[in-house]
Formats: C-alpha cells, structure tokens, sequence
C-alpha cells in the first residue's frame, strides 16, 4: 500500500469514527428498531476511490464507531461497510464508475444489513421495511453527499492525480 492511500485511509477512518461518535444526535434518524446515521456512509463511499483494502478498513473503524456510541447490533450492522466498500472498489477498479459502483452497492448494503439483524430476533417487517429500506434510503442519501464531494475533488485536481476516477 502506498503511504499516500495509508493517509487517504486514516483520514477516512477518522471521519468514520467521528461522524456517529460527535454527531450522531444531530444526524440521526431514528426509527425503532432502526437508526441511521446521515453522513456515516460518506467515509467508506470515498474510500471505494482509493483501494479495496483502504475501503475495509474504512469499514471496520465504521463498525468501531457505532460500536462506541450505539452498541452491538448497530456496530454489526456497520460492519456490512466492509463488504460494500470491499466490493465498490473492486468495481472502481474494474473501470465502473463511481456512480455505478454506489448503485450497484446498494441492495448489497441493504441486504446485508437485513441479514444481520434477522438471527437478533427482529420482527421480518423490522427487517425486511425498516432495516432494509432504510438502508436502501440511507445508502441512497449518503451516495448522493458522495458524489457531490467526489465532484469538488476532481474540480480540486485531487481525483484526477491521486485517485480513481469518479
């Protein structure tokens, strides 16, 4: 790994541990049994633009964060990141367009998080509707904050040089 993604990536973890750590009560969204934190998908989504292992990571500090701050359930939902982020920088990487990549992660993220939730006992309507469309949303959301922060890097001059293309 270069030194500069090994920056990128602690850069994006921080942020991922942040977002729910200090601003989880104003950008939460609270649905009982669902939360969802608005931003907190930011972090991992630019990772995509740097590598797969930088994307893991990102995830995992992710998982890290709600993990301090929500617990167990939502730390293990937040550990779906991984796979996502996994996932959308292979397909970065495979020349898909960052766009694409964040909509073909989408229902992976969603059903993933439903598979979390589904053996902790949750009602399949909490599920199925809260979880994994409220992940669809979310993820939907957080992609939208993406882009637009991925369009101010390459009008920087930064995605160009020093990351995938958006």
């Amino acid at each position: 790994m270069k030194s500069r993604d090994l920056v990128y990536g602690a850069l994006l973890t921080a942020l991922s541990i942040l977002i729910p750590v200090a601003f989880g009560n104003y950008l939460r969204v609270y649905i009982p049994p669902f939360s969802a934190t608005l931003a907190s998908h930011v972090p991992v989504m630019l990772a995509m633009l740097v590598s797969p292992t930088v994307a893991v990571l990102v995830g995992i500090g992710s998982a890290a964060g709600f993990l301090v701050v929500l617990g167990p359930v939502v730390a293990a939902r937040a550990l779906v990141h991984v796979a996502v982020g996994f996932v959308g920088a292979y397909l970065i990487q495979q020349n898909r367009s960052f766009a694409t990549a964040l909509l073909i992660t989408a229902p992976i993220h969603a059903l993933g998080e439903v598979l979390v939730v589904l053996p902790l006992g949750f009602a399949t309507y909490d599920a199925w509707i809260l979880v994994g469309v409220g992940t669809l949303l979310h993820h939907g959301a957080d992609a939208v904050i993406s882009l637009a922060i991925a369009g101010s890097l390459k009008l920087a001059g930064i995605l160009n040089t020093h990351l995938h293309q958006a």
